[in-house]
């Protein structure tokens, strides 16, 4: 048996939601407080993913908040279902939780997606829709005490009977993330138990109704890494496929935790695949049947287009509202955060997504900083004034800046770079450590390093993981080139021998 350990979509990509049709399978995840929101992703044989874009790509249909009041809230988990030639997408803004779920529709993933309606009266999170035979959609989610399920009219939101408890789960913490399918005879409900850490998986129940009584699987968690040491761990809250040829896939969200006891994860809760079988009209996991490749993260933005990749995201803020390229000049960014300043205000960035990478940026314009950052309390960045380059870190009430060299130019690209720490049988390492500096000549400078602990989950909290951005200190400023490549871990360390044991 051979063991998984690539996600399908790396980075911050967590709660994975995803539906066929035909021969194409979309999925989305979630964003929180970055916007645009839900990214979106096309594939046609579930390992290779392609973004095509953001469901929520404008003012009008969602607000999110900048700053440390802001950080995890946003948008909560999604589902995508498609039903009678149209894609639906249900989530949960926690900016706007009263109003209820949030509901838009498209007839094409890649293109513009409606207003919203809210199902008012629906309080929770981690919407799913599903429809029955007769064409009833049911609206099923979470809330303190388990699972709440309504009829609803998906085109405009309104609830058609009062919302009712349906489920409380197997008796795990934070029963929630529910997704309703029918196959033959059955209704599943398959459901997120444990949190989204160490105890989080997958547990299932069945009924001849949807809206039960449910018979919980007999073998749940029929997904979980806890207390394994699978190195891809946090494993939970999955979704179900069914392929053309009639077999069964599953996506899911897990972490890749490194470094010295208890270990940290950097890049968020990722997405995963694995297979589905059916035993006894019971899904059974089967962890090995896809073979999945690093998935391609490499790229170079020359900002040439007349609109930006849809894999940019600003916290807080829609980044159309201070980043405008220019075909041929390069991307203007308007005046971010001062110098002094520790709040993003206009930071564009992109979703870190390797264990070893390097960025660079090159700002021939304008005082400017290259940022690597979880959230306003933890970041470290490279910034540049006038002549002057520094390496800085802010991690709670400390903000220092950790070194300085004066006379480098607005032609000397910007530069960061995590290397991932292989070294065994240490107690002191961190998952990576954060290299600051600049390139001279197309080498690498590095003015300061820090602990990657530092800006990780485990240290930060919160449900998002690490991107890497630009913006203007104080003042506009002009970005045309940012480059993001997967460095090679490097190679691990001879293992130390243990020293012999002094027991008696």
């Amino acid at each position: 048996m051979t063991t998984n350990i690539n996600p399908v979509i790396p980075g911050f990509h967590p709660d994975p939601s995803v539906c066929r049709v035909g021969e194409d399978y979309y999925l989305v995840n979630s964003s929180f407080e970055y916007f645009p929101g839900v990214p979106i992703f096309h594939s046609r044989d579930l390992v290779r993913w392609e973004q095509i874009g953001n469901v929520l790509d404008r003012p009008s249909q969602f607000t999110v908040r900048p700053g440390r009041e802001g950080a995890s809230a946003g948008i909560y988990a999604p589902t995508i279902r498609y039903h009678d030639g149209e894609f639906w997408m249900v989530t949960t803004n926690r900016e706007d939780v009263m109003k209820g779920h949030l509901i838009v529709r498209a007839s094409d993933p890649a293109g513009e997606w409606s207003e919203p309606v809210y199902t008012t009266g629906a309080i929770g999170i981690d919407p799913d829709l599903a429809w029955d035979e007769t064409g009833t959609c049911y609206l099923t989610w979470a809330f303190p005490g388990g699972i709440h399920q309504a009829t609803v009219d998906p085109a405009t939101g309104k609830l058609l009977c009062e919302p009712r408890l349906v489920w409380s789960g197997t008796g795990l913490a934070h029963v929630e993330g529910p997704h309703l399918y029918r196959r033959g005879d059955y209704w599943y409900l398959l459901v997120a138990e444990g949190g989204t850490g160490p105890g989080h998986g997958v547990t299932v129940a069945r009924s001849h109704s949807p809206s039960g009584p449910w018979e919980p699987h007999p073998a749940n968690p029929v997904l979980s890494h806890r207390s394994s040491p699978h190195p891809v761990q946090n494993t939970g809250h999955g979704d179900l496929v069914e392929l053309p040829d009639g077999t069964w896939a599953m996506v899911h969200l897990g972490v890749r935790p490194r470094g010295s006891f208890p270990e940290s994860h950097v890049n968020g809760r990722e997405t995963f695949l694995t297979g589905v079988d059916w035993v006894d009209d019971w899904p059974v996991i089967v962890e090995d049947r896809y073979d999945v490749p690093q998935a391609p993260t490499a790229f170079t933005d020359d900002f040439d287009a007349e609109r930006l990749h849809p894999r940019w995201i600003a916290p807080g803020a829609d980044p159309r509202s201070f980043a405008v390229p220019t075909p041929g000049a390069g991307l203007r960014l308007s005046a971010g955060r001062t110098p002094e300043g520790r709040e993003a205000e206009r930071l564009l960035a992109v979703r870190a997504r390797d264990s070893s990478w390097t960025a660079t940026a090159t700002l021939p314009q304008g005082d400017a900083a290259l940022v690597v950052r979880i959230d306003d309390a933890h970041w470290a960045a490279v910034e540049r004034q006038g002549t002057t380059v520094s390496a800085r870190a802010v991690v709670g009430p400390f903000d220092q800046v950790l070194a300085t060299v004066e006379g480098i130019t607005a032609d000397h690209p910007l530069a960061l770079r995590a290397v991932a720490n292989t070294q065994q049988y240490s107690f002191a390492k961190g998952p990576d450590d954060i290299h600051l500096g600049y390139l001279a000549d197309g080498e690498f400078q590095a003015l300061a390093a820090i602990d990657g602990r530092y800006l990780s989950t485990e240290v930060a909290g919160g449900f998002t993981g690490r991107v890497i951005g630009v913006e203007g200190l104080g003042t506009d400023a002009l970005v045309t080139r940012f480059t993001y490549a997967p460095d090679p871990d490097p190679v691990p360390a001879t293992p130390m021998a243990m020293p012999p044991s002094t027991d008696s």
